[in-house]
């Protein structure tokens, strides 16, 4: 193969213009790239986002490393945090300013504040990414955020001393059910009318807290403090159909995304209680940090990460072994509550690749800049090449004036 990296001649030639340099030396012009052709990369990988209540900062977790990689100043005492299901933007309630910070994904910076009711608590995303829903616990009431413009749609109305505080939307995204803490119920929001469809009335002295929903829909599970229980709700009937004991004082919950298992944060035996959905039993009872609040699992399901709000850090637990791997301090005085884990599709730019110029062997650079054809030895000894049908000849003792671009 001809070596085209070194050579005075080919240096002069790239400086040339580009059009000439096609006629007169036979360059091959670049093609544009087939259509189909490759230009660019994704690469997907996950961050847990971890509310610091103390700090009013959010902390990006690299899960990776389990390793806190920045903290993004948010509104005043930040609580609930929510994905997107394209994993660009995170939404988290500022309980103190009354309001909701919209995080980019990708800067990892906050790009929207959007008003709602008094004292938000939780929020959840629908399922097509198009609304945001945040509960207003001294509003009694619910707020729907539109996401492509980050604005109020809607305000549902919970009644007087709901107190609203966990929130989930169904798979479909039809319902979102609001665990009411002031009214030991659990209120179902048809998200088509954005109203009240229907209120589950859960055991006496429960104190619903937060709720999950199983991915295929079926099942509401229901964390209540006041009985340390966790309460199934079949969504087709709003009809309770378990009530699992668990740890002391319930707060948190999440759900495997294959649907076998859900994992309970137990703020006072600071311990994480997991419930095999099948047989709607305790199956495992993993210690981790001070004062656990919140769990969220990771897209594939291989972790779970607690908040532990009094030990300032999180506990990522794993799922197959349920057992704590490693410990991510938030640092002091951050009091971690809300977490949830995105992932998120970056896309790497690539040029699409492109032949080689093709460069015709049978020309030469003169010292002048001229193109000429260029000349060959023959056998008999002299330099000979042939243009338009003359022969032009120079004996081998000759110093030729033309200078080859190829193979210096």
């Amino acid at each position: 193969m001809t070596d085209l990296s070194c050579g005075r001649g080919w240096r002069h030639l790239v400086r040339a213009s580009a059009a000439a340099a096609v006629v007169a030396i036979g360059l091959t012009p670049l093609a544009p790239p087939s259509a189909g052709a490759e230009t660019a990369a994704q690469r997907t990988r996950q961050k847990a986002y971890v509310v610091d209540s103390g700090t009013s900062k959010v902390a990006v977790v690299d899960v990776t490393t389990d390793t806190v990689t920045m903290t993004i100043p948010v509104g005043s005492s930040p609580n609930g945090v929510a994905v997107t299901p394209d994993g660009t933007r995170v939404y988290v309630t500022n309980n103190g300013s009354d309001d909701v910070s919209v995080i980019s994904t990708r800067t990892d910076t906050v790009t929207a504040t959007v008003p709602v009711g008094n004292r938000p608590f939780a929020v959840a995303v629908t399922p097509d990414g198009t609304r945001a829903y945040v509960t207003n616990f001294a509003s009694d009431n619910v707020t729907a955020i539109d996401t492509a413009t980050n604005t109020v749609a809607a305000t549902i109305s919970l009644g007087a001393g709901a107190n609203p505080e966990g929130v989930a939307i169904t798979p479909d995204g039809t319902r979102a059910y609001v665990a009411d803490t002031g009214t030991n119920t659990v209120s179902v929001i048809d998200t088509a009318t954005n109203t009240v469809s229907a209120t589950i009335q859960i055991g006496a002295g429960a104190v619903p807290v937060d709720v999950a929903i199983t991915p295929d829909g079926t099942r509401a599970y229901v964390a209540g403090i006041g009985t340390d229980t966790v309460s199934a709700i079949d969504t087709a009937t709003g009809v309770i159909i378990a009530v699992i004991p668990v740890g002391t004082n319930p707060v948190g919950l999440a759900i495997k995304p294959d649907g076998t298992r859900v994992y309970v944060a137990d703020n006072v035996s600071n311990d994480v209680s997991v419930i095999d959905t099948a047989a709607d039993a305790v199956v495992a009872t993993i210690p981790v940090g001070t004062t656990p609040l919140d769990v969220a699992i990771t897209p594939d399901g291989g972790h779970a990460y607690v908040t532990n709000f009094a030990s300032n850090d999180v506990s990522v637990i794993n799922t197959a072994a349920d057992t704590v791997i490693a410990t991510v301090s938030t640092g002091g005085g951050s009091r971690p509550v809300g977490v949830a884990v995105a992932r998120i599709t970056e896309v790497i730019p690539r040029l699409p690749s492109r032949p080689l110029p093709r460069i015709r062997t049978d020309v030469v650079q003169t010292t002048g800049g001229e193109i000429r054809p260029a000349r060959f030895r023959r056998k008999d000894g002299a330099a000979s090449r042939t243009v338009g049908g003359s022969r032009l000849e120079n004996r081998l003792g000759e110093r030729p004036k033309e200078q080859s671009i190829i193979g210096r």
